[in-house]
């Protein structure tokens, strides 16, 4: 089996900073991208950051400036630090893991976590 956990989601004032954070585990042989989604009530879910194992990385228009993906391959993590939040940003927030796990088929869809709620308050 595979975990996708994330944390580090809160209540933020407009121009406020936050972390994510996303954490895989189980049978792991390799993790390839990892990335962050987001859904906003009433609206489609979205990819805000995505970055492979090499490092190389790719934003959503909308947070680009604003928002860095890192991860550490040695921990199976990835995070997201989130500046210069505005209202727009307050989403659930998802991260998807695509991973090879010993014993296990491969899914194409990734492993994906229970979401972290992103509230920016005007």
């Amino acid at each position: 089996q595979v975990q996708v956990v994330e944390s580090g989601g809160g209540l933020v004032q407009a121009g406020g900073s936050l972390r994510l954070s996303c954490a895989a585990s189980g049978s792991i042989l390799r993790i390839n991208a990892m990335g962050w989604h987001r859904q906003a009530p009433g609206k489609q879910r979205e990819l805000v950051a995505v970055i492979n194992s090499g490092g190389s990385t790719n934003y959503a228009d909308s947070v680009k400036g604003r928002f860095t993906i890192s991860r550490n391959n040695a921990k199976n993590t990835v995070y997201l630090q989130m500046n210069s939040l505005k209202p727009d940003d307050t989403a659930v927030y998802y991260c998807n893991a695509d991973v090879r796990a010993y014993g296990l088929q491969y899914k194409e869809s990734g492993y994906w976590g229970q979401g972290t709620q992103v509230t920016v308050s005007s």
